[in-house]
């Protein structure tokens, strides 16, 4: 994306391939692809430069928020990111007398570890009904896997409930390692 920049400030933002006018003079929609970088800045068409955004995941992203650099004449475009709550609250509304429970990062990704793990198991559950309903062996693999499917969901749901900040968290919840059948 490329923005024009008058006396300091953005007067509008553009897109590549797409035709615009600066005061009276109008330039193509192949302007910004075939002129240089030169040109363009010598008419006030500056290229937006993105900042990082925090992962949606975990906080709160709004923006951007544009500032035209004249030392480098860009425009830098960054993001604000609150931290979502990691623990449940449960409040109850006002005129209310239902208790209502926000789910917190930890909740919502305990839930998705087994979620996980369900599916996963889901797999090679027709095995254990088998084994339940005529007395057909579990071959030894697939009690290994099952068993390391279960072990990982027991090792990443502890280390979820103990994270004691986001940015713990995420390192938890990058560092699955669930096992291949």
């Amino acid at each position: 994306m490329f923005a024009v920049v008058q006396n300091g400030n953005i007067v509008q933002l553009i897109q590549p391939d797409i035709a615009f006018v600066i005061g009276e003079k109008q330039y193509s929609a192949r302007f910004i692809r075939n002129a240089t970088e030169a040109e363009r800045k010598s008419v006030g068409v500056y290229e937006v430069i993105y900042g990082d955004q925090q992962d949606q995941r975990f906080y709160w992203v709004s923006g951007p928020s544009y500032r035209v650099n004249e030392t480098n004449q860009t425009v830098e475009a960054t993001f604000t990111a609150t931290t979502k709550q990691l623990e449940d609250v449960t409040e109850t509304p006002e005129g209310s007398t239902e208790a209502v429970t926000s789910k917190g990062l930890k909740s919502q990704w305990i839930a998705q570890v087994k979620d996980t793990a369900g599916k996963l198991l889901a797999q090679t559950d027709w095995m254990v009904i088998r084994k339940v309903e005529r007395n057909v062996d579990i071959p030894a693999g697939t009690q290994t896997y099952r068993a390391s499917v279960v072990a990982e969901c027991d090792r990443l749901e502890a280390a979820i409930a103990g994270s004691a900040s986001v940015e713990a968290l995420i390192a938890v919840v990058s560092a699955q390692n669930w096992p291949q059948a």
